[in-house]
């Protein structure tokens, strides 16, 4: 059994085929996939998916990249969200440094609040956080966050033992598949398996196979695999041991299914 620890099957990108999206990832054994909204109009359409397709579970959050769509008022929805149905996380929230035009001050202004609200609430955080790590660091100790996923970690060893040593987990998917990220691969290769999960990011960070094809929860099957490769050991081994790191962060028991409950209809709007 696998977890797709990130992956936004609610994205446009699969409209046009999510129920056979979904059902490859489960024959590939791609049980449970995370689900994090991007901005409280999101969490409406990740709820909606959740509650359709069986091993889906909702992280709410605001994403830093959709700056220009959050409002100060939207933290209050999204608080009413975590209370209405609690997820496994809040995410997708965090810094990006990469992308121009994104104002620092206001996506500190929301990843900060958000870190608020995953403290009050006891959640694990998944962590968006481009050329934006060692502020991101900065932000959980200074309010003591100790628990959630720096995903598609494309940091240097100093900013991943950091990490670790917060209390974090890694997120590794497509990146590391490729040639030319040696030093992601050498990452992949060396970081201790039990800080480790595995991800898609679906439809996004497509793994080297596919080229610039969409990318699916089922290719974590294969992103599986060439981990092994890496480090010498067997697929079995790897999926064991990331997905029990990845129950053990999310707080699922073994017989975890992932399927919720439909959401109010008074909440469709977000």
């Amino acid at each position: 059994m696998l977890i797709d620890s990130h992956c936004h099957l609610d994205a446009g990108e699969f409209d046009a085929d999510r129920a056979s999206v979904h059902a490859r990832a489960r024959a590939a054994g791609v049980m449970i996939q995370v689900l994090p909204a991007i901005s409280l109009a999101n969490c409406a359409t990740v709820a909606a998916t959740c509650a359709r397709y069986p091993g889906c579970m909702p992280a709410w959050g605001m994403h830093p990249m959709y700056i220009a769509t959050h409002r100060p008022q939207h933290l209050a929805g999204l608080r009413e969200w975590i209370e209405r149905q609690r997820p496994v996380a809040l995410g997708e929230i965090g810094l990006d440094l990469f992308v121009p035009g994104l104002d620092p001050q206001q996506q500190t202004f929301y990843f900060v609040e958000q870190l608020k609200l995953a403290c009050e609430f006891d959640l694990p955080v998944l962590l968006h956080c481009r050329r934006a790590n060692d502020p991101v660091l900065k932000e959980l100790r200074r309010l003591g966050v100790k628990r959630g996923i720096a995903h598609a970690f494309s940091g240097s060893r100093q900013q991943a033992d950091a990490f670790i040593r917060q209390g974090f987990m890694l997120g590794f998917g497509g990146a590391f598949t490729w040639s030319r990220a040696s030093r992601l691969r050498l990452l992949a290769q060396e970081l201790p398996l039990e800080c480790m999960v595995l991800e898609t990011d679906s439809p996004d960070i497509p793994p080297a196979w596919l080229g610039r094809d969409r990318n699916e929860p089922a290719e974590l099957a294969g992103i599986c695999a060439r981990l092994a490769e890496l480090r010498g050991i067997s697929p079995a081994e790897v999926a064991a041991r990331t997905t029990a790191n990845a129950r053990a962060l999310f707080g699922l028991t073994d017989d975890s299914s992932g399927t919720l409950p439909p959401p109010d209809d008074r909440w469709q709007g977000g």
